[in-house]
């Protein structure tokens, strides 16, 4: 609407994943939009691009994170889609304090990326800005799966949980991207 600045907890945003508004009033989009509201009505230019519902909860010693939506959430909005769940570690499994870490990623039957949620002792605060990063770049589980993501003992296991997880959902689809079956090129050309 022409010279109304609706910004915060009080506007649905452009969620990303469903191409349509949603209300989900987090803190980081209200202030966000604030901002661009603000810069807007100052005579500047910005825009906000857009949200995935990223959120994460503390409930005693379980960290409970989630981002995009949820399989009852994909299925209400009439997306054909499927959930993987993996139990990792959120650490090297030799390395003292190690954790288990539960990883549901949410996905189209042809490898997009839907949603995701994690819930562990430790990691799925952080864990869970992976996936919304690679929602709001149209990343597919199979693109995931080939991510560089760090490895040391204190932190994460080789194959971290996140990479478990979306290497699991690459083998359930429908039909593989080409990066999902490509040949490796680590040593030179194939």
């Amino acid at each position: 609407v022409p010279d109304v600045f609706a910004a915060g907890d009080c506007a649905a945003l452009h969620h990303l994943v469903l191409d349509r508004p949603a209300w989900i009033p987090l803190g980081p989009a209200a202030n966000k939009t604030g901002r661009v509201a603000g810069t807007v009505a100052a005579g500047g230019c910005a825009s906000f691009g857009g949200i995935v519902g990223t959120a994460v909860v503390k409930v005693f010693d379980l960290e409970v994170a989630r981002t995009g939506l949820t399989l009852a959430e994909a299925s209400a909005a009439g997306l054909d889609a499927a959930a993987v769940d993996v139990v990792s570690r959120s650490r090297a499994k030799y390395y003292p304090g190690a954790q288990p870490l539960h990883v549901r990623l949410v996905h189209a039957p042809d490898g997009r990326l839907l949603g995701g949620q994690l819930a562990g002792r430790e990691g799925a605060a952080k864990r869970i800005d992976v996936l919304a990063t690679a929602l709001h770049a149209g990343m597919g589980v199979a693109d995931i799966a080939g991510l560089d993501l760090s490895y040391a003992p204190p932190f994460a296991p080789v194959y971290d949980p996140v990479l478990t997880a979306a290497i699991k959902a690459r083998g359930h689809l429908a039909s593989p991207s080409p990066s999902a079956t490509s040949p490796s090129t680590v040593g030179g050309s194939p």
